[in-house]
């Protein structure tokens, strides 16, 4: 073998080295890359995660003070109901129960809206007097069902302001 052959042959070596070397560092940088943008993308998923949990703990603050609002007005509509109740027998005394009877219509025609229902066809003489009721006890009856009515309309101003307290989504 001649000098020239030997000095090709190394020549061809190390060409072939430098391109195994090259060829191995592309396939170590295409690597990272990949390895870098799957980070990047667990990055923007973590973040992503982070600041939906930011907006859950902001929201779930709010939601305390919104709660706490209402659990305050509604115990402060049955607090008044109560109160009401309380007096009906100086309102409503019992010489008034005794001279007001209250006709089986009247009874009827409540209870039918206190359902949200149409009335029953009359059975009998609305004018009779119903069994048993007494004026006082229609009182007590309209002041639960007043506080029953204000103490949903806090619910539902409550509900309505917490609505509004929440963050709008864009379109």
């Amino acid at each position: 073998m001649s000098i020239r052959s030997i000095v090709l042959l190394l020549i061809l070596l190390a060409l072939a080295a430098i391109g195994f070397g090259a060829a191995f560092q592309q396939h170590r940088i295409g690597a990272a890359k990949a390895e870098t943008e799957q980070v990047r993308q667990q990055l923007r998923t973590i973040t992503g995660e982070r600041d939906a949990a930011r907006q859950e703990r902001d929201a779930a603050r709010g939601t305390v003070i919104t709660v706490t609002e209402y659990v305050d007005r509604v115990q402060t509509v049955y607090v008044a109901g109560k109160t009401i109740t309380k007096e009906i027998p100086v309102y409503v005394t019992a010489q008034a129960d005794a001279a007001c009877t209250i006709p089986a219509g009247f009874v009827r025609i409540h209870d039918a809206a206190a359902a949200n229902l149409a009335p029953e066809p009359a059975a009998g003489n609305p004018d009779a007097p119903a069994a048993g009721i007494a004026l006082s006890a229609v009182a007590e009856t309209v002041a639960d069902n007043y506080t029953t009515c204000h103490a949903i309309r806090a619910q539902v101003i409550g509900l309505q302001d917490y609505v509004r307290s929440l963050p709008q989504a864009s379109p």
